[in-house]
């Protein structure tokens, strides 16, 4: 196995040449990932602020350097462009919309906003809708057990 089976890292070999590039290349894919934090998400790299160390979710229909790699977290580094494949289940907090996102296997999803109970005249009905959508957003992202 030349590489890890989660985020495809490559792996040192006994009697490896130059040992520390792929050694450091690990490195800067686990520093960007260890935080848990991108940028934002965004289908062409030219239109991010590539600083090295930043991520980015590869949006839909990519473009450029990130065309093929949907859905993967892109990492800018000084060697080039850096992609790491979702893991089912993770989750990542997207700085651009301030929001935890999860991968569900297919897509990276994002909380979706719950109206806050307003006026009418049954509040005990108002009062079960928040509450029933607080409690479905609340077990998507794996914060509550379902029942």
């Amino acid at each position: 196995m030349s590489r890890t089976p989660n985020f495809d890292l490559p792996m040192l070999f006994a009697a490896q040449a130059q040992k520390e590039l792929t050694h450091n290349e690990a490195l800067v894919v686990i520093d960007a990932l260890l935080g848990g934090c991108v940028e934002g998400v965004a289908s062409d790299p030219s239109t991010v602020d590539a600083e090295e160390g930043r991520a980015w979710i590869v949006g839909a229909s990519p473009a450029g350097a990130w065309a093929g790699w949907e859905s993967h977290i892109a990492i800018s580094t000084a060697g080039g462009w850096r992609f790491a494949p979702p893991l089912e289940g993770m989750r990542i907090y997207d700085r651009a919309d301030g929001v935890m996102r999860r991968f569900d296997g297919a897509e990276w999803l994002g909380a979706e906003a719950i109206a806050d109970p307003a006026g009418g005249a049954v509040v005990d009905a108002e009062a079960r809708t928040v509450l029933t959508a607080l409690l479905v957003a609340l077990r998507e992202f794996g914060l509550v057990a379902a029942t």
